[in-house]
């Protein structure tokens, strides 16, 4: 369980720059965000002064005894681009100096990387091609950079009408995964709600008349669970595409089942995993923040990268060196001046995010999927939610995670299960 610690393991401190803040920048409505929580408590305990953008005033982010302040601003992530960095500047005059930027979901790290010039007037955050990350977050421009690069990803399809759909359906190899192909597509008109395997032909035309007549997807080489093991990285690169962080570990759980959010994972060395992923990082120049989804596919003994979001991972606290260093933690030491302090990463540790662990440890007893990497005994636990120090935000998640996040959870399990579309997790 996470406390009021900011030293590493050998007993040095972290020496923050507690004169800039930090601001956790959330667009769209998702009050449950475990990221965000994590981001407050990790800066906020170094005692970096740390505000964050929240649906309202009892979200479990604006609890939190580390938040020097809440700005309430309800966004759906759909707003005209001009509307939202006028109001990130609002908010950053209101703060009165500069802050570190700190984006929890795609459509922040998009809008802070194309709206540079603007934002640089009051905010601080890693400066990159403002084209890349809504590449990188973009399905098909993801899949395109890792053909160009030689990174190993799963086969893909990007069907521009239903008759390319219909001609991909002869074809394919069923089952397949379907997804949204664009980031910000996702919230203005899903084809699918999040990752889906569909199990054949027929389900996957019946979801495509669905799809209107320029289809929002990308169609996917499903690799089998039985055969792949899902690995993730962390990391924080500077402008020099250099990492300063570097993390590895094994998804043991995520909810929906294999194709959602991580519910459990460990700390796990993987230097070849390390290695691959900085040397895309310096190949396609990006600096900032990542969370890398992978899956080893044992059929071939080859990681294939399936998701590359250019901003912190809701799970980043997972992730800690020697040294007492998160990614979120190295961001803002790199982005002030202050050098970043290197060490080992803490093999063994272990993620359990509480509120969707249990039902994914449900799912996954019915299915074939093992992770042999995964430790036998962890080192030690970091809880998403609960922290001795910082109990108000895991007691308000459970006040209003009982009836609309059991609903929530309910839908996500039906849409990844077999129903009308035949349409499996």
């Amino acid at each position: 369980m996470g406390g009021p610690v900011a030293r590493g393991t050998w007993g040095a401190p972290v020496q923050a720059d507690r004169s800039v803040p930090g601001l956790v920048v959330k667009l769209g409505d998702y009050p449950l965000h475990h990221g965000g929580v994590g981001a407050i408590r990790s800066l906020g305990r170094l005692g970096v002064p740390m505000y964050a953008i929240t649906e309202d005033r009892y979200t479990p982010a604006a609890v939190s005894r580390y938040l020097r302040r809440a700005f309430v601003w309800p966004t759906t992530g759909t707003e005209e681009p001009e509307w939202l960095v006028e109001g990130l500047l609002r908010i950053g005059r209101r703060i009165g100096r500069p802050a570190v930027l700190i984006p929890t979901d795609e459509e922040a790290a998009v809008l802070i990387a194309e709206h540079q010039e603007e934002l640089a007037t009051r905010f601080l955050f890693p400066r990159v091609d403002g084209k890349l990350p809504r590449r990188l977050a973009s399905k098909q421009g993801l899949h395109e950079l890792c053909v160009e690069h030689g990174i190993a990803s799963p086969t893909s399809s990007f069907p521009q009408s239903y008759d390319e759909v219909e001609r991909f359906a002869e074809r394919a190899r069923f089952p397949v995964v379907a997804k949204n192909r664009e980031a910000f597509e996702r919230r203005r008109q899903p084809a699918v709600n999040g990752t889906t395997r569909i199990a054949d032909r027929e389900g996957l035309l019946r979801l495509a008349r669905g799809w209107g007549d320029r289809p929002g997807v990308i169609l996917q080489e499903y690799l089998p669970r039985e055969d792949a093991e899902d690995w993730i990285v962390h990391a924080y690169f500077d402008a020099d595409s250099a990492p300063r962080a570097m993390f590895t570990g094994v998804k043991v759980r995520s909810w929906p089942p294999h194709a959602g959010m991580t519910a459990n994972a460990y700390v796990v060395d993987n230097p070849e995993l390390a290695d691959i992923a900085a040397r895309f990082i310096k190949q396609i120049g990006f600096a900032g923040v990542i969370d890398l989804d992978l899956r080893f596919d044992r059929r071939d003994g080859r990681y294939k990268l399936l998701d590359f979001n250019p901003r912190m991972g809701a799970q980043f606290r997972l992730f800690e060196n020697e040294a007492g260093i998160d990614v979120v933690r190295a961001m803002h030491l790199d982005l002030t001046g202050r050098p970043v302090p290197e060490g080992e990463q803490l093999a063994g540790r272990r993620y359990i995010v509480e509120n969707i662990d249990l039902p994914a440890l449900l799912a996954y007893r019915r299915s074939g999927y093992t992770t042999p990497h995964a430790p036998a005994r962890a080192s030690g636990t970091e809880l998403a939610w609960l922290a001795g120090d910082d109990p108000l935000p895991f007691l308000t998640m459970l006040a209003r995670f009982v009836r609309p996040g059991a609903k929530h959870l309910y839908h996500l399990w039906r849409t990844n299960r077999l129903g009308n579309g035949r349409v499996r997790p």
